[in-house]
């Protein structure tokens, strides 16, 4: 059998190139079509980070959206379970959080015990074997959490999340869900023979929720390192007779050495002894795939594995369907892997013109389980609230200060400064940092805020804001206000000065990390490098990007106390911003960031969002830089008066580019 050991990773994309998902062709994977005697093909399918988007369809945009929906995934489902003998679908984790319709259902709906969340519903139909959980199932609390995992028909495993303190042996830990399960499939071998396999599925979630949970998790919940944990849990799953082991871990991958309690921990996980496949998630991105994962040693984004195991992250959304394929062979009374193939197949493509063209419609069965919700969400998210004087867009939120990052800061303050008059920190200055978390970049050329004049509805205010965290304030010095700024400059590479349409942005740095802090006005020279790297390390200590720093017109004095209101997760140490954790809280709102917004826009009426142009970039004569930002970006031009932006052409994947003047 050398042909069948000898198939490499990705080859099912050439195998079945031009073939539709609903044609009624199908082709049998080759460890299904050629199997031996003694040999069976069993192919683990993984959905992840679906994020409530059980249909395609983008509510904050109030359109249809062919990049997305679980609908749109179970159609490809059916279709990758017919080129296999045996096969299971699992899924990996975010599944209650991420659109307004988890919002409606978390806060609107007011659901029953017994009720079924409809996610879960569309999950239902699909005949998942078992899921774990992501960091985003407890945005909304342990006991919606539970309620809503409670109408699933198939099982969640977490090895790592305890109920309280962790014990000195991590078996020993009081869990909330069991660490593992062990199925027993009866599989057909080549010869058409059925027998039995054990398969063990263990699964994780990144330790950081007791971070940014803090107020849904303190004295409630701990977590435990991921590799931790494996170490501990995966020889009793060999022990129990498990066949092979498969990792569900709601972690990302990271090539940085191995930390305790790492956030991206697949890497270093999928390295620990009986671990024989992985599946990977929370970076919503794709691997096996080009470029992302270049570099990290151990990691092989062309044949799909870590550490020489098989490994899949199925982006996002319904965006993919991550595939395993393990050729399992006949060893005595027990199963090894003998041979593997890896893929994340999506439900999309882009043609010459980078317009996204739908491969798949839309499962009925999958449409029918959400329809009432999905209805009842459309009613909620275009409810008015108030208006906007001018438009409130995203697209240049990364180069210049923006409306849609102001209209976040006036109402955070607005918030705050009733929330603390009268309390013993009523005479501090206030200062408000917020970020862009609609910008383009793996979301894509559509993935901006864009609101015209006139009335704003909550789906409006959900674009704005897209995570449902609460309002948060730390109190700091003058000093730690620069050194917030000198992390959030990290967005910007180093530019050298008279350099002609170099790199502006750094693509690795996230959207949702580039805090702008609204009430002092700075510069930022690109001719530094950024002090400190995204992890928070200061890997150029004597670097000062943040120039002019000023309050109320005058240099800020560093020993100078200031409030500044941001999120539950920043002010709770997400992000690794210096000196900035849980320490320095001193007011943590019942509100929601979000709620915030739609109580400011309802009391002042109609707002006037225009950014105030408190921050911009030190001039560097003789010096251009490009970005990119959505085609619809081109509109908006003339309204931006704090830095000289020019039309640059084209960019990739359907994206427009343009040039800073600096």
């Amino acid at each position: 059998m050398p042909s069948i050991l000898d198939v490499p990773a990705m080859s099912r994309r050439s195998l079945l190139g031009g073939l539709a998902a609903t044609s009624a062709l199908v082709l049998l994977h080759p460890f299904s079509a050629r199997a031996a005697a003694n040999q069976a093909h069993l192919r683990l399918m993984e959905t992840t980070d679906i994020h409530v988007n059980v249909f395609p369809y983008d509510y904050y945009a109030d359109k249809p959206n062919d990049t997305m929906g679980l609908s749109r995934t179970a159609t490809i489902i059916d279709t990758i379970r017919a080129e296999a003998v045996n096969s299971l679908l699992i899924d990996n984790g975010d599944v209650l959080q991420g659109n307004p319709m988890g919002d409606y259902m978390a806060y609107q709906h007011g659901m029953k015990d017994g009720d079924v969340h409809p996610v879960i519903k569309a999950m239902n139909t699909l005949g998942y074997t078992v899921g774990t959980l992501g960091n985003h199932e407890f945005n909304y609390g342990l006991d919606f959490m539970f309620k809503v995992l409670n109408g699933a028909n198939f099982p969640f495993v977490c090895a790592n999340l305890t109920k309280g303190q962790l014990a000195s042996d991590p078996k020993q830990d009081d869990l909330f869900f069991k660490p593992y399960i062990i199925v027993e499939k009866q599989i057909k071998d080549g010869a058409g023979n059925e027998s039995p396999v054990k398969i063990g599925f263990i699964g994780f979630v990144p330790p950081q929720i007791m971070l940014w949970d803090i107020k849904n998790l303190e004295g409630k919940a701990q977590t435990r390192d991921i590799v931790q944990a494996a170490k501990a849990w995966v020889p009793a799953m060999k022990e129990a007779g498990a066949d092979i082991v498969i990792a569900l871990s709601h972690s990302g991958i990271d090539g940085s050495g191995p930390s305790e309690k790492m956030e991206n921990a697949s890497l270093h996980l999928a390295a620990v002894e009986g671990i024989d496949a992985i599946f990977t998630g929370h970076q919503h991105l794709v691997f096996p795939g080009p470029k992302t994962w270049d570099g990290i040693a151990n990691a092989d984004p062309v044949k799909g594995t870590l550490h020489g195991k098989p490994a899949v992250m199925a982006g996002f959304w319904g965006s993919h369907l991550g595939l395993i394929d393990l050729l399992l062979e006949k060893d005595g009374n027990s199963w090894k892997i003998v041979a593997f193939t890896s893929e994340a197949r999506p439900i999309y493509h882009r043609d010459d013109k980078k317009k996204v063209v739908a491969d798949v419609a839309d499962k009925k069965e999958v449409v029918e389980a959400a329809k009432a919700e999905h209805e009842a969400t459309l009613a909620y998210v275009r409810t008015p609230v108030g208006k906007t004087s001018a438009p409130l867009y995203s697209y240049f939120a990364l180069v210049a200060d923006d409306p849609s990052v102001q209209i976040v800061s006036q109402a955070q303050t607005w918030y705050i400064k009733q929330m603390l008059a009268d309390t013993q920190f009523k005479d501090l200055p206030v200062l408000s940092a917020a970020a862009p978390f609609k910008a383009g970049g793996r979301g894509g050329a559509d993935y901006y805020t864009d609101v015209p004049a006139g009335d704003i509805a909550i789906k409006n205010v959900a674009d704005l804001y897209l995570y449902p965290n609460t309002v948060q304030a730390v109190a700091i010095t003058g000093a730690q206000v620069k050194n917030w700024l000198e992390m959030s400059a990290g967005m910007f590479n180093h530019i050298e000065p008279g350099a002609k349409d170099a790199a502006l942005l750094n693509n690795d740095f996230p959207s949702y990390n580039f805090d702008v802090i609204d009430g002092v006005t700075y510069q930022i020279d690109l001719s530094q490098p950024p002090k400190y790297d995204s992890s928070g390390k200061a890997v150029n200590p004597d670097s000062n990007r943040i120039q002019n720093l000023a309050f109320e017109g005058k240099p800020i004095d560093p020993a100078q106390k200031f409030v500044v209101v941001s999120n539950n997760y920043r002010a709770g140490g997400g992000g690794s911003f210096p000196d900035i954790a849980s320490d320095k809280v001193i007011f943590q709102a019942p509100d929601t960031n979000r709620d915030v917004i739609v109580r400011y826009v309802h009391d002042q009426g109609t707002i006037n969002p225009s950014a105030d142009g408190n921050w911009t970039f030190k001039p560097l004569p003789g010096t251009t830089v490009v970005f990119e930002s959505g085609p619809k970006a081109k509109q908006y031009l003339a309204d931006v008066k704090s830095v000289k932006i020019e039309d640059a052409g084209e960019g990739a994947e359907g994206f427009a580019k343009f040039r800073l003047v600096l």
